[in-house]
């Protein structure tokens, strides 16, 4: 089922679907709640899915301004959207920036998190100098953003090693996701990255000994980078487990669709 829903002061679009303890699912960067779709469709068997597109994504608006896109933001759109639904505990599972979100999310309000499930993401960078030199490499692409057709860009984002795994998935998979990318504003996409991006988003590495929620941490074994973040990040979190996915690059729930659904199942279900 597709609603709209005004989270303060802004509309938001999402999909809910199915019957059951409730578990949102985040996104990532140049994605939609569509992106999804198979994942959201098998769990919602047993699940109330909740998929929303996240503020410059999708169908929700984009604002004109980027600090209205930072993560504490965004975290409160969550809570508000939460709050909305019904909802009083859930289990989160995020994507790359999306996963970036939902572990703020869960950092924000642990009591309402039952499960957290990241893909390939992290708790931001360590370094105020890492995150400087993101800065000004995010605001870069920005302005290529802003300053070419939509196709381009999208050209030039899939053309990056971390997706080039993303050539052996069914094409029906492939073509989604390139519709839903070339369907992105650029005001959207540059203002999620200015106000969202590693480089302005507070670093939540101090915060993962405190966070108690149960976590699954999924990376594809060919994506090297966010391998190794995750097995940082497991020695850190209280409550831990992390699996690596073979032949999987970045985008593992693509990659190896059949094999990404079922560890997350398991998970989700107490295994």
């Amino acid at each position: 089922m597709k609603l709209e829903l005004e989270l303060r002061g802004l509309r938001y679009a999402l999909d809910v679907s199915g019957a059951g303890p409730d578990l949102l699912l985040l996104h990532g960067f140049t994605g939609s709640g569509e992106s999804f779709t198979e994942l959201g469709e098998r769990l919602s068997r047993r699940f109330r899915v909740i998929r929303p597109d996240l503020l410059g994504h999708g169908a929700t608006e984009a604002p004109l301004t980027p600090e209205r896109y930072r993560m504490e933001e965004a975290v409160a759109d969550l809570q508000a959207l939460r709050a909305a639904l019904g909802v009083k505990r859930w289990s989160l599972l995020g994507y790359s920036m999306g996963g970036r979100l939902a572990l703020a999310l869960a950092a924000a309000q642990p009591a309402s998190a039952v499960r957290l499930v990241l893909e390939s993401s992290s708790p931001g960078l360590r370094t105020e100098r890492e995150r400087e030199e993101r800065r000004r490499s995010d605001w870069a692409l920005a302005q290529r953003i802003l300053g070419m057709p939509i196709e381009r860009f999208v050209d030039e984002w899939e053309s990056l090693a971390l997706f080039r795994s993303q050539r052996q998935v069914p094409e029906r998979a492939r073509l989604l996701q390139r519709r839903i990318r070339l369907a992105g504003r650029p005001a959207g996409l540059a203002g999620s990255l200015l106000g969202m991006g590693t480089g302005v988003q507070p670093s939540l590495w101090e915060a993962l000994p405190q966070l108690r929620v149960p976590c699954l941490l999924i990376t594809g074994e060919l994506d090297r980078k966010f391998t190794v973040v995750a097995a940082d990040m497991r020695a850190l979190l209280p409550d831990a487990v992390h699996t690596v996915v073979p032949g999987a690059a970045h985008c593992v729930h693509l990659d190896a669709e059949e094999d990404f659904a079922a560890r997350v199942e398991d998970f989700l279900a107490g295994g």
